[in-house]
């Protein structure tokens, strides 16, 4: 088993002054440097993933602040970074063909938002044929709404871990 850890979107737009703030985003944040560490200890590749969205959106613009990848979590020279328009981290990037030229079989997975880009990456790493772990206090997402009512973001986030725990994710 060869491990990659997956960094998703950790953005300053996603944190306090940015434009589309998470909740607690710094906590989650606090456990993605953590394993940002232990994988730099033990040799096993980071891989970031930055998104861009399209002119006209309200956070993701190209060159940003907020676009920008937190400096507290910051990539190393070396370290890979793929950058990406949709929450599917695969989609139109060269993170398979990357994964496979390091001979990576499992995915750790940390970042931002659970119930999004997170979701959505964890699910098609399965397609591609990968394991995948996800950190669950390392992930950060935000209340949503539907029908005029809030679902509290807490409440969210376990959802989302909850239904990707088994067959899409071992939850770490």
């Amino acid at each position: 088993m060869k491990e990659a850890l997956i960094v998703i979107d950790v953005q300053n737009d996603y944190f306090p002054g940015g434009t589309n703030e998470l909740y607690e985003p710094y906590k989650a944040e606090e456990h993605i440097r953590r394993l940002i560490e232990e994988s730099r200890a033990v040799g096993r590749p980071v891989i970031y993933i930055r998104h861009f969205n399209e002119p006209g959106d309200t956070f993701f613009l190209e060159g940003t602040w907020g676009s920008e990848i937190s400096e507290r979590i910051a990539p190393l020279p070396g370290d890979k970074v793929i950058v990406k328009r949709y929450p599917n981290s695969f989609l139109e990037t060269d993170l398979d063909e990357h994964l496979k030229s390091l001979s990576v079989d499992t995915l750790i997975v940390c970042g931002m938002m659970t119930h999004m880009c997170v979701d959505t990456t964890v699910r098609a790493a399965m397609d591609h044929g990968y394991s995948v772990k996800l950190a669950a206090d390392a992930c950060a997402t935000m209340d949503l709404q539907i029908g005029g009512e809030t679902i509290p973001a807490p409440v969210v986030h376990k959802a989302f871990i909850a239904a990707m725990d088994g067959v899409f994710a071992e939850i770490i």
